[in-house]
């Protein structure tokens, strides 16, 4: 069954005149900021912080909550071996099932993500 569905859209444009060290610090975790750290390539280094952030507000939507307690740093988005992202955290209850989907384009992140339940 579906617990949840969320979605958002990232302007890279606009997250690239804010993003310095307190806005990356705010988003990514310790495992994506070490992902972050060796992504040498402006442009791929912006991508992946837009997919991250546009994946953890569709987390947000998704659990239907609003943030409230909850922060960015709590989750994770990180890719299995065939590179599909999957969200990790330990704010996940065991019954629970993260579907998880990021694209770019040159101006933009999306991410869309479904929360399931047996």
């Amino acid at each position: 069954m579906i617990k949840g569905i969320g979605i958002d859209l990232v302007d890279l444009k606009r997250l690239e005149k804010k993003a310095d060290d307190r806005l990356i610090e705010r988003i990514l975790n310790s495992q994506e900021k070490a992902l972050f750290d060796n992504i040498t390539d402006k442009t791929a280094k912006l991508a992946f912080l837009g997919g991250r952030f546009a994946a953890k507000e569709a987390i947000f939507k998704a659990i239907g909550s609003g943030k409230g307690d909850t922060y960015y740093r709590d989750f994770a988005i990180l890719k299995n071996d065939n590179g599909s992202p999957y969200v990790e955290s330990e704010r996940i209850s065991a019954d629970e099932v993260f579907h998880i989907s990021i694209t770019h384009t040159d101006d933009h992140a999306i991410a869309y993500v479904i929360i399931e339940v047996p």
